[in-house]
């Protein structure tokens, strides 16, 4: 039982046109951060060696809707709460990754990237992987239903935000510093508000329609998520902190984006409770990334050191010799090595 057709509670309260204002406000907020989050100077790299783009691709369109998929089969989910899982799995990734990449040491560089490219990317490839993996509900009036032209303009709307972002990092950095905390805070203030409003507004009835399973699926897609996400890093053969990260982005969809369009373009009589999916999926997302930043926090400092000395390993090998020895003449000055990572050129007077 999916809860989909006994959506009146939903659709009478008046507090449904606020939340609308308040899910396109707060989308809006978050797209906006993520435009200021993204140095156009990071991109020339980035597309030169498109590992980040490559790994977005890879995780949100190809392995987070076929993880969305095999779940609603595994927990034979019927068509209402089906679409609401795949549209959650289709999702680009979300701005709570990028915090929790910070959390964890990770790169943020690549972590804006890949959250920065799977949001561009997803105006074409999410209501391409909506229609794909819909199919097996076909003749189900839900997907008959299926809004795409609704799901790509919704879509394409957070295009503006993320230009404005764009444009205030490159004019003004420091309120594009400000701007990105604010989103982030907007981010879980407005989870928060949602959370509340969407299950008063609901009310017993129909979330008491919502099926253990669609429970069960909110707690195992994160995490499964971010073990595909390791997976893939690993695969790719890139360090552990950049692993790290990579598993973040993976599991972390933007929950905004999928509250937004579940609001802005179905009715409330054909998705019901199901309204309440990525809800759940935001708060399990959230729990279990925390758990892996207090774990991380607990024990794996020491491989974090291991990770910035293998990053450096060359440049210890260049200067092995000269940590050898407490000081080397050159034709062209003294280099002295006082500490660990400190050089220093003294000039020497050459007679001309």
């Amino acid at each position: 039982a999916g809860g989909g057709p006994d959506g009146g509670t939903f659709a009478d309260r008046s507090l449904s046109q606020g939340l609308s204002v308040l899910v396109g406000l707060g989308l809006c907020v978050t797209m906006l951060g993520l435009g200021c989050a993204v140095e156009l100077g990071q991109l020339g790299p980035q597309l030169r060696r498109p590992v980040g783009l490559l790994l977005a691709l890879l995780g949100q369109f190809v392995a987070m809707p076929l993880l969305a998929f095999l779940l609603a089969l595994i927990f034979a989910l019927d068509e209402v709460a089906a679409v609401a899982v795949l549209l959650c799995g289709c999702c680009p990734g979300g701005n709570l990754s990028n915090l929790m990449s910070v959390l964890v040491d990770g790169d943020m560089n690549l972590s804006i990237i890949m959250t920065a490219s799977s949001t561009l990317l997803a105006l074409f490839l999410m209501p391409l992987c909506l229609w794909i993996y819909s199919r097996h509900w076909i003749n189900t009036a839900v997907v008959q239903l299926l809004p795409l032209g609704a799901v790509s303009l919704t879509l394409g709307s957070t295009l503006l935000p993320i230009g404005l972002g764009v444009l205030i990092r490159y004019r003004h950095p420091r309120a594009a510093d400000i701007m990105v905390k604010v989103s982030l805070w907007s981010l879980l203030v407005t989870l928060v508000v949602l959370f509340i409003l969407t299950g008063t507004m609901l009310g017993p009835d129909l979330l008491a329609q919502i099926p253990a399973s669609v429970y069960a699926i909110a707690v195992l897609m994160p995490l499964a998520g971010y073990a595909l996400g390791y997976g893939l890093a690993t695969l790719f053969k890139m360090p552990p902190h950049c692993r790290r990260t990579v598993s973040l982005e993976t599991g972390c969809q933007n929950v905004q984006l999928c509250t937004a369009i579940l609001k802005l373009t179905f009715s409330p009589e054909l998705i019901g409770s199901m309204y309440m999916f990525p809800l759940l999926y935001a708060l399990f997302q959230s729990a279990e990334a925390g758990l892996f930043v207090l774990a991380y926090k607990m024990y794996g400092r020491d491989s974090y050191k291991q990770d910035t000395l293998g990053e450096e390993e060359d440049t210890d090998i260049s200067y092995k010799k000269l940590k050898e020895e407490e000081v080397a003449d050159t034709s062209y000055g003294t280099v002295s090595t006082e500490e660990h990572n400190s050089i220093q050129m003294e000039p020497t007077q050459t007679a001309l």
